[in-house]
């Protein structure tokens, strides 16, 4: 297994290049200048322009700044903020642990709603309560989750008063914005535990099972749903990254700090390390969270064997 695990973190390496490659080309292609951004409505001479753009290595020929910027990021460096002047590694990581946060809840709101949804739905089958559960995973697909959001601050926040509309600080801060960002990954986690406890519901074993005597319950929570979850668990981490990405709607609807406000102020001010630096983290991220899932299906299934 650890060699399979080896083998797959260096097929990440590839990725990552060429996710680099990507980010770098569309910045250059974006209209705008970094300089021009950084000076806003300052009146500043030609000159002063083109020192601070040659200060900036802007000038330089595009495949020599990506090598520049490549070289030291493999080191952990990914130079500084035009913006700010601060390290760029600093900001993200001063901002990372609100998204990961963010994330977090709003993963175990998916996964909770989500399988408890998906079991109800396949262990009523075919009555009113399997059709209201698929029904409500529908509309949680349907959802777009910044339209969500808008609607959980104007109910929960604007006329109930129950929980505060923007910022960050207390669990009561976090409770809207996991939900809004939750909700679609619970649908779709519930139809894909349907499917999968109404698939392995029909196995030999599971009949053997019951023909033993064994309560509904053992049957259901112990022999099915672990081995119902294997290809739920793909999903889950499939989910989990997919919400680090869409933490960068879910934290400007709720004014929220984290590394998705960041990514979206830096790309507004043309700030092309600060943007190439969340963005590859992002993607690190999303692709260890890959790596683990993988080396989770041998937990939850011993009959899962890596070659």
């Amino acid at each position: 297994m650890l060699r399979y695990m080896a083998r797959r973190g260096l097929q990440t390496v590839p990725v990552i290049f060429m996710i680099s490659v990507l980010v770098f080309g569309m910045l250059h292609l974006l209209p705008g200048d970094p300089v021009l951004a950084l000076i806003g409505d300052a009146v500043v001479s030609a000159e002063t322009i083109e020192q601070l753009r040659q200060a900036y290595g802007l000038n330089d020929p595009l495949p020599v700044q990506y090598w520049r910027f490549a070289s030291k990021a493999v080191q952990g460096d990914f130079g500084r903020s035009i913006r700010t002047r601060v390290p760029v590694i600093e900001s993200i990581v001063t901002m990372m642990p609100a998204t990961i946060e963010l994330a977090l809840a709003g993963l175990g709101i998916a996964v909770v709603l989500g399988t408890i949804l998906g079991v109800t739905a396949a262990l009523r089958q075919n009555t009113w309560v399997d059709s209201v559960s698929m029904v409500v995973a529908l509309v949680g697909v349907s959802m777009p989750n910044f339209w969500l959001g808008l609607v959980l601050i104007i109910v929960f926040a604007f006329n109930l008063r129950w929980f505060p509309s923007i910022g960050r600080g207390t669990p009561a801060h976090l409770v809207l914005p996991a939900i809004a960002l939750g909700v679609r990954a619970a649908a779709t986690i519930a139809r894909l535990t349907r499917s999968s406890m109404l698939e392995v519901l029909r196995q030999e074993y599971i009949l053997t099972a019951r023909a033993k005597g064994l309560s509904e319950r053992v049957v259901v929570y112990r022999h099915a749903l672990k081995n119902a979850l294997v290809p739920v668990v793909t999903v889950i981490g499939l989910q989990f990254g997919g919400m680090l990405g869409g933490a960068v709607v879910i934290e400007t609807v709720f004014s929220r700090q984290g590394v998705g406000q960041l990514a979206v102020a830096a790309i507004q001010s043309h700030d092309f390390p600060l943007v190439q630096g969340t963005v590859l983290l992002s993607a690190l991220m999303y692709l260890t969270v890959n790596l683990i899932v993988d080396g989770a299906y041998a937990l939850i299934d011993p009959r899962i064997r890596y070659s």
